[in-house]
Order: C-alpha cells, then structure tokens, then sequence
C-alpha cells in the first residue's frame, strides 16, 4: 500500500524539491520535509533507491534542500526533513543522502537544526526530533534530546492535572485534541532513530506515563466499526492513523500487558479496516480526503496526507513484524457491553475538561462528547455534543452550534462549551448514564468567560440509544437575549467510502422532540444544504440543516431558571458496505 500511495504521488515532487499541490488545494512549505521522512521510511523498510523508475536518493535530497532553504523556516518541516535524513543512514558517513548533497545545503543543515526555538504545543516534540538528528548526524557534540523531553511532559504536568497534552493555544486553554497523540507518536519516532539507544532506553518510561494514558482510552472511544478519535482538529484519517501508530508502538515497548493485548489486537484489525475502506482508493491506491461528499482539516492537503500515510504503513509493517500478531486474537476478546466513562484532562479550581465516552452495546450507539479549548478558531468539531458520525454529525472547518444552545448577548455569542465545573458521571436509573456539568460564569465562542452576566448547569442522559440533555440558565441581573439558536444536522455516509456494518440514521432520522422550551423558539424551516460545499464532514455530505431559532429580544429576568430540554431517539441503523 506505501509502495502504491508513494508511487502515485511521487511525480508531484518538483526538480527544486517543492511539491505540486493537487488541483483546487494550496501546497504548504512543510511538504518537502513531510516527503523526505516519507521516503526515508520506505528505504528503511525496503533497502530500495528505485521507485517505479524515480531515483529515492536524488528525490529525498532534493526535498531536504527546499525544506532547509525555505523561508521563513518552517519548524515542523525542517523536523520531518532532518528524521528523513537520519531514516537513511545513522551517520553522515554511511549516509547515501548527506554524499548527494552540495555543500551549502550542508552547511544551512548545521545552521538549521542548530537554531534553538521552545513550544508549549505539540511543536515541541518537532524541536525533539531535531535535537535526535543534530546529534545522530554528528553535527553536535552536545545531546539535547533529554533535556528537551523533560521540559515537554514538565509541561504537560503543568497544564493538566491528570497528564494529558494541552496544545496550548489562544483562549481559555487545554486545547486536548488529537495532536497530544501526535506529540508522543512523534517523539517515539524520534527516538528509535536515535545514534545513542541509551538515550532511547532511559526515556522511554518517562514517555509511557504520559503516552499510555491515550493508551488506556482505546477500548472506551474506538467504535465497534474501527472509527477511532472523532472530535477536535484533524480528526478524520489522521484520527485512525495516529492512534494505530501509538497501539503498535505500546505494543512493541511492553506497554500493554499480555492479558490486554488481544482486546488491542482487536481494536487496532478495527481500526485500520475503518482506515482502509474509508480514505483509501482501493482502486487506484491513494488516500482520498477531499471529493464531493467529503472534506478533511482546512490545514491537511491530500499531498500530505498521502506521504505521511505512506509513512506510517511503512512503520506498521515493521512495528507488526516485531509486535508478531497472532491469527484469530479477535476471538478471545468477549463483546463489549454498554459503557459511560469521563476521562478527565484537567480538573482545577478554574476549570475541567475532558470527555465524555458513551456506547450502548444493543444499537452500536457510541458518542463522544469533548468538554475542551478550541483553542484560535471554534468550530463545531470541539463542542460539547455526542460526536457520532453517521447518526450526530457536524460540519467540518465551520462553526455551528450543532446540538448545544447558543445565547446572543448584544455583541457576546455564548454557548455551554469549553469548560465546565462540578463535572459528575455517573449510573441513573434503569442502568442509564448521565454526564452533567456547569458553568458559574457564561463564556463566549472567542472563549472569553463573562463575569456577573449568568451561568448554566447541562446534563445529559442516556438510556439505551435513547439521549436527552437538558441546560438550566440563569442570569443574575434582567438582561436582554437578543437571539437563541440550536440546530441539527442530518448528514449520510459516503456513497462510494464507507465500512460495511458502520452508524447511520435510518428512515425515522433523530425523532428529536423538545420537552422544555422556556426560550420560546421555533423551528425555522429545514434548509437543505446538499450542493453547498461548506457542509461537508470527515465522512460524508450533510443534506440537511435545522434550526431551533428565536431571533427577537427575550428579558431575561433574575432568580428565574430558563430551560431548554431536547430529547432524541435515532433511529439508527448500519449500513452495507
């Protein structure tokens, strides 16, 4: 398969080592170096210079020289060209791309990987795998790499009371989202590139605390049908692909116990079929993000999504050969009953975060519901909803407040999103679940929380694949709302890219019902949005969009409660392949 995505991207390199973009998608000056590590995987892997009549060598080199020349420098490109350069020879002497190069690009390599910058994001594990190829390709004498593992999980400590990735950002922060797996994925690549496997061996229990820790989710977010991470940015095809990266590499240090490991088997068979059929052209063999039915993360273009998969395949075949998967794992592990599990990323006097796993065994049902930063930019991805591609879906790239109240406070757009307080779970009646939180102070969607204004308390039930959530406002002056929306989005699965036995709605679609309406809001008439290409998910098209809406003045008076109470049984259905 990497031999297949290499092959049919490999002719979008340019003689100068920048990358064509495909039509309609702007290239990004981090490619170069995504290529290179690409290609240096594959070399690993496979011992070959030769591709379907390209020179790997000459194309590998080429793409190190426009990374380490491009202005300004890109730090993440010049991370993935330098582990690309080591992926090919573990010293410059024994390195048949160092011998290929000129030496001015020699020389700006040195000047590069020797410039010094400091992260509190995940961008600090890129400065690690700088330090990794500064001292392997014995352009320092002085190992840094220690050093700066320290300083990220010291971070981590800091922004997390339970030690998982804040990747810091603008706003209210512990922005928890994908990237923290990344950042340790990264990290590990890093280091078994690493000269010195002293170094290696000495970090690796520090990076199993805190990697492990995504570790033990797994079996509580993968869905039956593989889908993996499904919320914040980048989820999508980078949401199966770090998470299969992060179980083979566990499973290759001895993180996972004996007990545990066919129930990680299991989960990683699902996870890379979800993988497999829904983002690969089984036909032509490439990765396909974007179409007519389907978008990916604004930032990701195909050309990167490609190289870096035909990275990680080349990694998975090698961590598989050494993790030795026995046939028919699968069959030992016993069905997963129905779950309601609150991981916490954050718990202070300020603020918790974490998420919310639910899944219902009968109907498939499995939601996961973020209570995190969107950091810069809010999109609906990193709401407080139940994230369930097929049945609750969200647009992609875009704002809406998918399935959360939004309150307009004259210029202040608020909604029960970000943080919460008093975060309970908990096991209701008739073995039911229930998730609930508040916030003593509203917070706008620019993450601003608004002193004295009011507060809301939301909690949501599940009972089977029977979901209600109810919010509680309360204001503690009179104050006027200017306007009050809620929506829902009915999305379908992709026509052409989909796993057969997977989420969707079925005929009878949310059967939403509102119990409580203190707002007094109307449903505005259904707009269909099937041609409009902003509506679009990680996994198919959405077809319809309807809105709870009062747009004129409300009083909002004090010592009243104003409740909204939506109810939900979808008819929820599986598809065919």
């Amino acid at each position: 398969m990497a031999r297949s995505m290499l092959a049919h991207n490999i002719d979008s390199i340019q003689p100068n080592g920048t990358v064509l973009p495909v039509p309609g998608e702007q290239s990004r000056s981090d490619e170069p170096g995504h290529v290179a590590f690409a290609l240096g995987e594959y070399y690993r892997n496979t011992g070959e210079t030769t591709l379907g009549g390209h020179d790997l060598i000459d194309l590998a080199a080429r793409c190190i020289t426009a990374q380490m020349f491009t202005e300004p420098a890109a730090e993440n490109g010049l991370a993935y060209a330098a582990l690309g350069l080591l992926a090919f020879g573990p010293s410059k002497e024994r390195n048949p791309i160092w011998e290929r190069l000129v030496d001015e690009t020699k020389e700006r390599i040195d000047k590069q990987l020797l410039h010094r910058s400091d992260y509190d994001n995940h961008w600090q594990s890129f400065n690690i795998a700088k330090a990794v190829a500064r001292f392997s390709l014995g352009l320092s004498k002085k190992d840094e790499t220690s050093r700066l593992i320290e300083r990220m999980v010291d971070r981590v400590q800091h922004t997390s009371s339970t030690g998982f990735f804040d990747d810091a950002a603008p706003g209210l922060g512990g922005h928890f989202n994908l990237y923290g797996v990344l950042a340790f994925v990264f990290t590990r690549s890093a280091l078994q590139l690493h000269a010195n496997s002293g170094v290696r061996d000495r970090k690796l229990p520090t990076l199993r605390t805190y990697a492990e820790k995504y570790i033990k989710m797994m079996p509580d977010l993968v869905r039956a049908d593989g889908l993996g991470w499904a919320f914040g940015r980048a989820a999508g095809a980078y949401g199966q692909m770090h998470c299969i990266s992060l179980i083979l590499q566990g499973l290759r240090d001895g993180w996972i116990a004996d007990t545990d490991k066919p129930k990680y088997f299991d989960i990683l068979r699902r996870l890379f079929l979800f993988f497999y059929q829904t983002y690969l052209d089984q036909e032509h063999g490439f990765l396909d993000l974007r179409d007519d039915e389907r978008t990916a993360y604004e930032p990701h273009t195909t050309r990167i999504a490609n190289f870096d998969a035909a990275r990680y395949l080349c990694q998975w075949s090698r961590l598989a050969q050494t993790v030795q998967m026995p046939a028919g794992a699968a069959a030992q592990v016993p069905p997963q009953g129905n779950s309601g599990r609150f991981v916490v990323f954050d718990k202070s006097n300020r603020k918790e975060q974490g998420v919310f796993l639910f899944r219902d065994a009968a109907s498939g049902l499995h939601a996961q519901i973020p209570l995190i930063s969107a950091g810069s930019t809010v999109t609906s991805d990193s709401l407080p909803f139940p994230h369930c591609p097929g049945v609750f879906d969200w647009p992609n790239n875009v704002y809406m407040p998918v399935m959360v109240p939004e309150l307009t406070f004259g210029d202040k757009v608020t909604t029960p999103a970000f943080y919460g307080r008093n975060c309970v779970t908990g096991l209701g009646l008739r073995n039911s679940f229930f998730f609930r939180y508040e916030q003593p102070d509203l917070i706008t969607t620019e993450e601003e929380i608004l002193k004295g204004l009011g507060s809301v308390k939301v909690q949501w039930n599940f009972s089977g694949r029977q979901i209600s959530c109810e919010y509680a406002y309360t204001v503690r002056q009179q104050v006027t709302l200017n306007r009050f929306r809620y929506m829902l989005v009915i999305a379908a699965p992709h026509s052409q890219y989909r796993v057969g036995g997977s989420l969707a709605l079925g005929t009878e679609g949310h059967r939403c019902t509102v119990s409580k309406n203190d707002f007094q809001a109307n449903w505005a008439e259904t707009e269909v949005v099937s041609t409009d290409p902003n509506y679009r998910t990680n996994y198919g098209k959405i077809h319809y969009v309807q809105t709870l809406l009062r747009d004129h003045p409300l009083i909002m008076r004090p010592g009243q409660v104003y409740r909204l109470a939506v109810n939900f049984d979808p008819d929820v259905a599986q598809i065919e392949a």
